[in-house]
């Protein structure tokens, strides 16, 4: 069996029942939710490492808050113009402030990521100054899987 196939099969694992509509229901919601996760990961990594990018922009400044915002509106134009409205001032200064807040969320001890939060979650999280009632949200809402609301 092809490598690819293999890989695909250990993350949807469907059970074969006597009901052929529900199995297929079941491959569907199960390949939904692979490709709702996929795409997530993908998402809160781009926003750090373009956070990550901006932060390390930034230092080279000689007036980092001058510079910082300088850089930021000219970023957003030009990544406004390129790719549409997802890059407004607002947003990458969350993605800026989620690097800061979060600068090791890919590189954990054992060498694995965290379960990850989706960005809207983040996005939240950040909006909290405190470590510790931030770092306290944020396991609860991995640990009770809280929707952005209830976080």
């Amino acid at each position: 069996m092809d490598n690819n196939l293999m890989d695909i099969n250990q993350l949807i694992k469907a059970e074969k029942t006597e009901d052929i509509v529900s199995d297929l229901k079941n491959i569907i919601e199960l390949s939904q939710k692979q490709a709702y996760q996929a795409i997530n990961t993908a998402l809160v990594y781009r926003n750090w490492l373009i956070g990550y990018r901006i932060a390390e922009e930034e230092l080279k400044g000689e007036d980092r808050a001058e510079y910082g915002t300088t850089l930021i509106r000219k970023l957003s134009k030009e990544l406004t113009n390129e790719y549409g409205k997802g890059y407004t001032k607002t947003n990458l200064y969350s993605f800026y402030s989620f690097y800061k807040m979060y600068p090791n969320i890919f590189h954990s001890v054992s060498g694995k990521s965290v379960p990850l939060l989706s960005w809207t979650h983040y996005r939240t999280l950040i909006q909290v100054k405190d470590e510790k009632a931030r770092n306290w949200y944020e396991k609860e809402a991995a640990q009770q899987a809280w929707n952005v609301r209830t976080l």
